[in-house]
């Protein structure tokens, strides 16, 4: 069966729709990390995904009559889009079963290919088991995303290119899974031909059932699957893909949410092209098993495996990016109600670039901020807490607190009854240190602030929201104050949601 995977490899007629996909330094990541780092760009194919390899190997090997017939697929989206173009290019009909939950690209993309989309479930899974019932009941031939030494065979082609490309050593090679085709196609190959390369595979934290039947020596099903990384939302993987798992793939790596967001930024980063979360697993995994082993001068190839994104998901990867680089940190900071404890606060921030920052009077002794800030190193969280702590704010680090992450940090707010004689203003500032503490300086020492908002987007300038609670009789003195400071500036204290929700 060895031979066979070679030769069937080796003998694959992907190139009828596939191209060779470049390998590619990633510059900068290389140098953050200190090893080489090659991404196999398999984004770049035209359904910028790997799948269509080993979807057009095996419908090209079905008979004709068998073709004439019809195939049908299930798929979270690259794979459909592979068999909805080999079906085009061989002239038979192709019904592909999408879970509900795939991103609305991909199973446009496959409406354009010609496909018929049929969408049920919410998991590969239970896509799977209803494209079962179809294919019965139609008559239609199913192509496994995985399972079947054809696909397999379609995806190791992979593994042929990046040898025959980079003849030179390497040490591992990092490759997404989800039921297991790829890297089975990948490790076949590169195994037999370069054994001394080691073959690492990368799941998600929350779909790790390759990693999970490993351990246990069987196949193991998960009750639940991640939806985050689409492309690798797999309950269970193959019986083939699990055999040539365990016989070739040397060690795995189990990745979160915030870790594949960072390799999103970082592929984009070097490349200036935006993959989808599965397509950034591998880089992910690289990054980390780099780190834990503590490798340093190393050759590692990532294969960059899809781009089918969302455009709506990009704000939300921008956002948990900063986190999974371990370059922002979260804190909830109490301070006490009374006059210069703000400014305070912002002078130990200091020259910090601040990516959020969420303030509203709470009640007579107390008022709570809930503020992002960038770090260098993985340590600055703990010393910027201490820091907090020493000068009289109590403080909760909340980097590590998914609730915040997702939901605490849009939701900072409220109405209080401390806001007499408040103004509500909206800023633009220059993103820049200390425009921050400019503000602040130029204000009255009897003014009090009695709600802030913040959050970095990324521009060249910074939209703020700040509540004032300036005294009867000092309109004059505040219009001074905004003529000094000099930025951009809108009143919003009669605009009618501030009265009813702040």
């Amino acid at each position: 069966m060895n031979t066979d995977y070679l030769k069937r490899i080796l003998t694959s007629k992907v190139y009828d729709v596939a191209v060779e996909t470049s390998l590619e330094l990633a510059p900068q990541l290389s140098a953050r990390i200190g090893n080489t780092v090659l991404l196999k760009r398999e984004d770049t194919q035209s359904v910028f995904s790997f799948k269509l390899r080993g979807a057009y190997n095996k419908m090209a090997h079905l008979p004709k009559a068998t073709l004439a017939r019809g195939v049908i697929a299930a798929s979270a989206g690259n794979h459909a889009q592979g068999v909805a173009l080999a079906a085009r290019r061989l002239g038979c009909k192709a019904v592909i079963v999408m879970p509900t939950t795939t991103p609305a690209v991909k199973v446009e993309a496959v409406k354009a290919l010609g496909g018929e989309v049929v969408l049920e479930g919410d998991s590969f899974s239970d896509a799977y088991a209803h494209a079962l019932t179809l294919e019965k009941k139609r008559h239609l031939t199913f192509v496994h995303p995985f399972d079947d030494p054809d696909v397999i065979a379609g995806q190791g082609t992979i593994g042929m290119e990046i040898l025959r490309q980079h003849p030179a050593p390497i040490d591992a090679i990092f490759v997404a899974v989800g039921g297991g085709g790829l890297i089975s196609g990948i490790a076949a190959y590169a195994k037999q031909l370069r054994p001394e390369i080691k073959i690492i595979g990368v799941q998600t934290v929350d779909s790790d059932a390759m990693l999970r039947s490993v351990r246990a020596g069987r196949r193991v099903s998960l009750s639940e699957v991640g939806l985050f990384s689409d492309g690798t939302a797999v309950k269970q993987v193959g019986v083939e893909t699990f055999r040539l798992a365990r016989e070739y793939v040397d060690d795995y790596v189990v990745v979160d949410t915030d870790a594949i967001c960072a390799a999103i930024k970082d592929v984009f980063q070097d490349t200036r092209s935006v993959l989808e979360p599965a397509g950034a697993l591998a880089i992910a995994g690289a990054k980390q098993y780099a780190t834990d082993h503590k490798l340093k001068g190393k050759t590692l190839v990532a294969i960059a495996c899809g781009a089918n994104m969302n455009f709506d998901r990009l704000r939300f990867v921008a956002e948990r990016a900063e986190v999974g680089e371990e370059r922002e940190a979260i804190f909830a900071v109490t301070l006490p109600e009374q006059r210069g404890s703000f400014r305070a606060f912002c002078s130990l921030v200091g020259d910090r670039n601040v990516t959020e920052f969420n303030y509203r009077i709470s009640d007579s002794t107390s008022a709570y901020v809930f503020v992002g800030i960038q770090v260098s190193s993985p340590n600055e969280p703990l010393r910027i807490a201490n820091s907090f702590r020493k000068h009289g704010f109590d403080t909760l680090d909340l980097t590590d607190d998914e609730m915040s992450k997702t939901h605490l940090r849009h939701m900072v707010g409220g109405r209080s009854g401390l806001a007499q004689h408040e103004l509500l203003y909206r800023f633009e500032f220059p993103e820049r240190p200390g425009a921050l503490m400019r503000f602040l300086q130029s204000m009255k020492p009897d003014w009090n602030i009695s709600l802030f908002h913040y959050r970095n987007q990324g521009a060249d300038y910074g939209q703020i929201l700040i509540g004032i609670q300036v005294p009867a009789g000092s309109k004059k003195a505040f219009k001074a104050f905004l003529d000094e400071v000099g930025y951009p500036h809108w009143n919003e204290t009669d605009n009618p949601a501030y009265k009813l929700f702040l």
